[in-house]
């Protein structure tokens, strides 16, 4: 069964080059495509998408992309958020996280990491291009003195604690595979058990929920 995917973006160009490339994929089918918010509360929720890709900045109007996500999730919970966008701004970032978005990729991103980032996000996954990926955990490793919440100290294993270790103090995937010598595929691996221990969908959740919230 085809991927059902939503569009959200008001640059029209951006727009039918995002949709060209689900439609070429054999797996993939975009069912509504629309540039603003107001049209995206309208329509979407008819079309029932499985993703939608959302842009931040959707012109001048007074809502943006993450009051759009805000919006949809109480209309169509079901539905995941991939944000596409060429915001690298950190409170952009964490908002778009806190309205419940699962993915976060910049328009620089190339098709194959636009479908692999919406293929990941379908199977559990939280999509990030690596400079957000960095953006987020860098905020942790900012922070001294993590302390690590009683109630999960023996919830993972050591690896895992290791590799969570290594992303609080801004870590990408890669890196991380290289300083321990293992795959990325099997970090990515190490980091969706992490998840499902921890009960969470992405990494900044995951780091709140193992050393406890924190301010910026």
């Amino acid at each position: 069964m085809n991927i059902r995917i939503g569009i959200v973006e008001n640059e029209n160009l951006y727009s039918i080059a995002l949709q060209i490339i689900l439609n070429n994929h054999p797996n993939m089918e975009c069912v509504c495509a629309v540039q603003s918010v107001e049209d995206a509360i309208t329509f979407l929720p008819h079309k029932n998408p499985d993703i939608i890709l959302m842009d931040i900045d959707l012109g001048s109007g007074k809502k943006d992309g993450i009051d759009a996500i805000r919006e949809l999730k109480s209309i169509i919970p079901s539905t995941l958020f991939l944000v596409i966008t060429v915001f690298e701004d950190y409170n952009k970032v964490f908002e778009a996280i806190g309205a419940g978005e699962l993915g976060y990729i910049l328009k620089t991103s190339p098709p194959d990491k636009i479908i692999e980032s919406i293929l990941e996000l379908q199977n559990g996954g939280s999509p990030m291009s690596p400079n957000i990926a960095r953006l987020i955990t860098q905020s942790f490793a900012n922070i001294t003195n993590l302390v690590v919440k009683d109630s999960y100290t023996n919830l993972l294993s050591k690896r895992e604690k290791e590799i969570l270790d290594m992303i609080s103090n801004g870590k990408i995937e890669k890196e991380v595979a290289d300083e321990l010598f293992i795959s990325v595929k099997t970090v990515k691996t190490h980091i969706s058990n992490i998840y499902t221990k921890l009960q969470v969908h992405n990494r900044v959740d995951a780091l709140n929920k193992y050393y406890g919230k924190f301010h910026s």
